[in-house]
């Protein structure tokens, strides 16, 4: 692809204001408002900020006694457009233009503790093997009135109703926001943001949209990361709130990110595909992979303390470590369908991941299973819910520490990323637990 140039900026006159922001530990979009001078600068030349940017916690603060901070002086890091370019941003009422950004060192080095450079390197590893993941995300995210003491289903702008029921596959669920939709499809395309089909979900107020596969990973979680910027602030121009937290109401299912992806050789062919429904011997490689890091790195898959909340029996959460054939209570599912379409579905991720964060985990643990030649258990059938298998994590403390100790987590993720993810993730546990229910729940409904 590429590199970015000021050809869009000529090609939309329009435009008054730029972000150019990186994508930090949590998801976060950081960075800084230019003017269209500037924005055009930095395409060249770059932009600065303190490598301690991207591992704030999620207030926005910085990391108690990490070395990123005084122990260094807070350096600044350079950053550069990733080749993503210039996208608009929709929500705002200025029309302006978003720069995604990522970190280097002065001397062209990637940092390592970038989310997007994480992924990136997991990808080097696969086109150094001759092999291209083709990936597609499913997002999930509630529609929320946080105008009051609870939550609450927005009213309809259609009907002026509040309906206070979950509507699985209900065409009268989207039909009641369909401005918004509509509103949505037409900025994804704007965006680049293959937006495919919209369902209602078991929630209150609940949709999941489907994302496209594409052979290019990086801009799966990309647009991934973009999507979620988009419906969090087009709600709020509609006037309510969306939100990827990962379970905004006790009673009712949380919020996921399901991942799907096959892997192509170098003649585009389909390594999983054997032309039965058993899939290769490649394909269970990558299962054992997946199932051989999913303790260690629940962590990337559920990073907050209302993360493990979702993991309720029953809820559509998939806690246990199995795997099988065309059955959504297991962690790793193989969808059925055609075999040239063969692939390996993770749905262990909640909607408040970091995109680049947990398809660099789930390619870069199918990718150990594949170096390591390793064959998975056998698939399970029925219920994985009512059935005595190893489990992930219950808590947030306990991932945390399983994250650090682990041995699979450093053949993935640089050293520098482990050590400022679990010293932010720590300090998070430590003043969460200062903060009543409500503050805890206004923190996560905006920002994840």
């Amino acid at each position: 692809m590429p590199a970015p140039s000021a050809e869009w900026l000529h090609e939309h006159p329009h435009i008054r204001t730029i972000r150019a922001a990186a994508c930090d530990l949590n998801g976060v979009a950081r960075g800084k408002r230019m003017p269209i001078p500037s924005a055009i600068k930095l395409l060249s030349d770059g932009t600065r900020f303190p490598y301690s940017a991207l591992s704030v916690d999620i207030w926005g603060e910085d990391i108690d006694n990490s070395p990123l901070v005084f122990e260094s002086g807070d350096r600044d890091a350079t950053l550069f457009p990733t080749e993503r370019g210039f996208v608009p941003m929709p929500w705002l009422d200025a029309p302006s233009a978003l720069i995604p950004l990522w970190m280097y060192h002065e001397d062209g080095r990637p940092y390592d503790g970038d989310p997007r450079h994480a992924l990136n390197y997991v990808l080097q590893r696969y086109e150094a093997r001759g092999l291209t993941p083709v990936c597609a995300v499913e997002l999930e995210f509630y529609l929320i009135d946080d105008s009051g003491r609870s939550l609450r289903v927005p009213v309809s702008p259609r009907s002026g109703k509040r309906r206070d029921m979950a509507e699985v596959l209900s065409i009268r669920a989207l039909d009641a926001f369909d401005s918004f939709f509509t509103d949505l499809y037409d900025h994804c395309e704007a965006m680049d943001i293959p937006a495919d089909t919209m369902i209602s979900e078991a929630g209150l107020g609940q949709f999941e949209v489907n994302l496209l596969h594409q052979d290019d990973a990086l801009k799966a979680a990309d647009d991934a990361w973009l999507f979620k910027q988009l419906v969090k602030g087009l709600a709020r121009k509609h006037g309510f709130a969306a939100s990827f937290m990962a379970k905004p109401y006790e009673d009712y299912a949380g919020s996921g990110m399901h991942a799907h992806f096959s892997v192509l050789d170098r003649d585009g062919q389909n390594v999983f595909d054997n032309g039965g429904p058993e899939g290769t011997t490649l394909l269970h490689h990558a299962i054992a992979g997946c199932m051989k890091s999913l303790y260690d790195s629940t962590l990337i898959y559920a990073p907050h303390l209302n993360s493990y909340e979702r993991f309720v029996p029953g809820a559509h959460a998939p806690g246990a470590i199995c795997w099988a054939h065309e059955n959504r209570t297991v962690a790793i599912r193989v969808p059925s369908g055609s075999p040239a379409a063969r692939r390996i579905e993770h749905r262990l991720s909640g909607g408040d991941v970091n995109p680049y964060l947990a398809l660099a985990a789930i390619l870069g643990a199918a990718l150990v299973g594949i170096e390591d030649g390793e064959m998975p258990p056998p698939a399970i059938t029925g219920n994985a819910y009512a059935q005595d298998l190893p489990t992930i994590p219950r808590d947030w403390d306990t991932a945390i520490d399983a994250f650090e100790k682990s041995t699979v987590m450093p053949r993935i993720f640089p050293r520098e990323m482990i050590r400022n993810l679990v010293m932010m993730k720590r300090q998070e546990s430590r003043d969460m637990e200062d903060l009543t229910e409500s503050e805890r729940v206004d923190i996560y409904l905006d920002t994840v």
